[in-house]
């Protein structure tokens, strides 16, 4: 079946759109992907969104900034699906899907009291696609004791089984937030996040009035790393739990760096989420043969460059090997959405925490 997967993530850039022909268990064509960004205003109004959510955090009423949030949300993912439309021209035959994914947009995980919030409303998109759409994909996970997250785990092992190369091997995702999947020769899978991804990076630039990102990790590379600062943010608790364990995007603050240049702050926050994954390996089985890379970290020439120091293994691109590094993510809920609607599961103890393998999703119907 020709399933839809969105991901909005929370680096802000946008919506991720893409196609996969899939049976939920193995994938057998990539179809049409596409980025549809979010403007200045949308992008401000989703932010402000997750400032309520922290300031919220779970109590009382949910913010109202939450619904006008969500309606952006939605109409950004519908947008991607007019670009996606427009891209194949004639051979829409490629884009016709029975099936959608919608993440949402997470404003706020809180996994230690069973709370993780994703903005949109599914029925709104299911409604306006005429197609079924599967949602709310966290949330029986928490309930029955996991994390919630990563999700994408399964995901990566279909792919490792495309990518066919000397196990184990690992898969790293570095979004907003960095998360990995361990991959043993006989299936087994070890999960967690890893520390921060691009999300820290990200703000540092945008409150220093900087741009969106770092492009290509440029300003780090001409900064210099306080090691003293790497050593304070590993001495998070964090990073003495055990696995599987998730973090939200706001988790690490920036305020410890207010005293260094861009340039050095930049540097310091890539040296920090290199330690964090180098950290990770001990809680691993045994150390991967290879580090797959996705998400838009990869773009970060400096970061890449770094993991391979902290890492001392080949750290490359999923791109090297046919997937697309951009859209793993999205196509993660597709192969997601067709598990829930065949009841297999999305989560497993090793992935998640959750005490036995858990399927999960809401169906919402045009």
């Amino acid at each position: 079946m020709l399933v839809l997967g969105f991901m909005s993530g929370t680096s802000l850039d946008g919506v991720d759109a893409a196609v996969i022909e899939t049976d939920g268990e193995h994938v057998s064509a990539f179809g049409p992907a596409v980025l549809e960004p979010y403007s200045d205003l949308e992008r401000e109004a989703i932010l402000a969104a997750t400032r309520e959510a922290l300031d919220w955090n779970g109590q009382g009423a949910r913010p109202h900034a939450f619904a006008i949030a969500g309606k952006i949300v939605v109409n950004a993912h519908l947008r991607a699906v007019t670009k996606l439309l427009t891209s194949v021209g004639g051979n829409r035959l490629d884009c016709q899907f029975a099936l959608a994914a919608f993440h949402g947009q997470t404003v706020l995980h809180r996994p230690e009291v069973q709370l993780t919030v994703q903005i949109g409303d599914p029925q709104a998109l299911a409604t306006a696609l005429g197609v079924p759409v599967v949602a709310d994909l966290r949330q029986v996970d928490l309930a029955a004791g996991g994390e919630g997250a990563p999700l994408v785990p399964l995901y990566h092992l279909a792919l490792a089984q495309r990518v066919g190369r000397k196990f184990p091997l690992a898969f790293l995702n570095v979004g907003g937030v960095a998360n990995l999947t361990w991959i043993g020769g006989d299936g087994r899978l070890v999960a967690h996040d890893t520390g921060p991804g691009n999300g820290l990076i990200d703000l540092l630039i945008q409150n220093r009035g900087l741009g969106q990102y770092d492009a290509e990790g440029r300003l780090a590379a001409a900064g210099t790393a306080d090691a003293g600062l790497v050593a304070h943010y590993m001495a998070s608790n964090y990073f003495t739990r055990s696995g599987p364990k998730s973090l939200d995007r706001f988790d690490f603050p920036l305020e410890p760096l207010a005293a260094l240049r861009a340039e050095d702050a930049a540097a310091t926050l890539v040296a920090f989420t290199a330690a964090a994954v180098a950290h990770s390996v001990r809680t691993l089985p045994s150390p991967p043969n290879c580090w797959y890379v996705c998400g838009g970290g990869r773009h970060n020439l400096e970061l890449m460059r770094v993991l391979g120091e902290h890492l001392g293994k080949p750290c490359v691109s999923v791109d090297d090997y046919g997937l697309r590094g951009d859209f793993i993510e999205a196509e993660a809920m597709a192969f997601l959405a067709m598990r829930s609607i065949r009841g297999l599961s999305l989560t497993l103890p090793e992935t998640t925490g959750v005490p036995e393998p858990t399927t999960g999703g809401v169906r919402y119907d045009p």
